[in-house]
């Protein structure tokens, strides 16, 4: 009798998370005793940031469900109404599809949403990244949730498996893995800085900086103040050449697109602007630019990896571990300002060369799929709470 295959279910929502996961992707579709399923949602099928699902199907992966969710709105109602239309949809996908496990990375509202249906339909929850802090933003108690709902867990560092086991998980089913987004790191064959000039249309020189900026979520409309303080710190640097990459549909994320397309119009000679430049080429930009600015969880994780700095703005990346490549400063432009003179300095640059990435050295997916397979078809989702000695 044919053994049957395990199905494996990952949801992904945004063309970020959905980068993370290519390297799991990839091993979970070439393994013979796995059969993938994929949903796709939340930015991945908005217009507004790229309609990405299509570059799901041009890298070679079927597409099982695809579940809209997210409204024309960036308030926090909107976001909130969102994530109600994605727990229904994701109800009917789950239900459809039938896995064995759903695997979900990080804390965005469309993972909760995916997660909340996967429990509730009695699905076990594989969940990466979990243990992490991001104090200023709602995704923060989002992850933690989805700790709660899910029944294996893979951490990106020590002090995150330690995190999920004060949250009561049982020590057996938390493993340390690192971080998957340096799977694709290590991986990927990055292309030349001439052949990533001529794909982005925007010439990289050594003065070239990449910026990504994100609303602080857990703060009262600063959006529009935060990101204007730092297009007047860049403008302290008219030597440099930006490379902006757009936020996710956060709230008040559409007032940060607005001014940052605004900016690359009053200096199309020396800024352009992406809504999705796909992981290869955003990891090349990794590997040429002078320094990356921001607040985007990337500065922390991937950018360390490729021995470069960043400057780490305000509070939506609190609490997470830090590199010492990474530079915290505050939402002012004198600060910002400051920050960016300490990365550019050859001191720090020369820093950036022996610093060690906390975060794991990109082996993570392969152990992924073992302890999954190992865990099979767990006959229930019962949890006992581990208590702490």
């Amino acid at each position: 009798m044919k053994k049957q295959l395990l199905k494996i279910c990952i949801v992904t929502g945004s063309r970020a998370e959905y980068g993370l996961f290519y390297p799991l992707l990839k091993l979970l579709k070439k393994d013979k005793q796995i059969q993938l399923q994929l949903i796709v949602t939340g930015m991945h099928l908005s217009p507004e940031f790229g309609l990405t699902w299509k570059q799901v199907v041009l890298d070679g992966f079927t597409i099982n469900e695809k579940v809209d969710m997210l409204l024309s709105s960036d308030t926090d109602a909107g976001i909130t109404k969102s994530t109600g239309i994605g727990i229904m949809g994701m109800a009917d996908a789950i239900e459809k599809l039938q896995p064995d496990w759903v695997v979900l990375l990080g804390d965005r509202f469309e993972t909760f949403a995916a997660a909340v249906a996967a429990h509730l339909a009695k699905i076990p929850i594989a969940h990466l990244h979990g243990g992490e802090l991001t104090e200023g933003a709602t995704d923060d108690a989002m992850r933690h949730a989805i700790s709660k709902m899910a029944w294996l867990h893979f951490t990106s560092a020590a002090p995150y498996r330690k995190r999920v086991i004060q949250l009561g998980e049982q020590p057996a089913r938390v493993f340390t893995t690192g971080a998957i987004g340096l799977d694709n790191a290590r991986q990927l064959k990055l292309i030349s800085k001439q052949q990533l000039s001529k794909q982005l249309g925007f010439s990289i020189n050594e003065d070239t900086v990449l910026v990504t900026y994100h609303p602080v979520t857990l703060e009262k409309n600063t959006a529009e103040k935060q990101m204007k303080k730092l297009l007047e710190a860049l403008d302290a640097f008219p030597e440099c050449r930006i490379i902006f990459t757009l936020p996710n549909a956060d709230a008040n994320g559409r007032i940060i697109i607005s001014l940052i397309n605004e900016y690359v119009a009053v200096h199309p000679q020396t800024s352009c602007a992406f809504t999705s430049m796909g992981q290869l080429r955003y990891l090349s930009a990794l590997l040429y630019v002078k320094a990356v600015i921001g607040n985007s969880s990337s500065g922390i994780i991937e950018v360390p990896y490729f021995k470069k700095p960043t400057v780490n703005i305000g509070d939506r990346q609190k609490g997470r571990i830090k590199a010492a490549s990474v530079i915290d400063t505050g939402t002012s432009t004198s600060s910002i300002i400051s920050a960016i003179r300490k990365a550019f300095s050859p001191t720090f640059i020369n820093k950036c060369r022996k610093t060690v990435n906390p975060y794991g050295n990109g082996n993570a997916a392969g152990q992924i799929i073992k302890a999954i397979k190992k865990a099979g078809r767990p006959p229930s989702i019962k949890k006992s709470f581990f208590d702490l000695p």
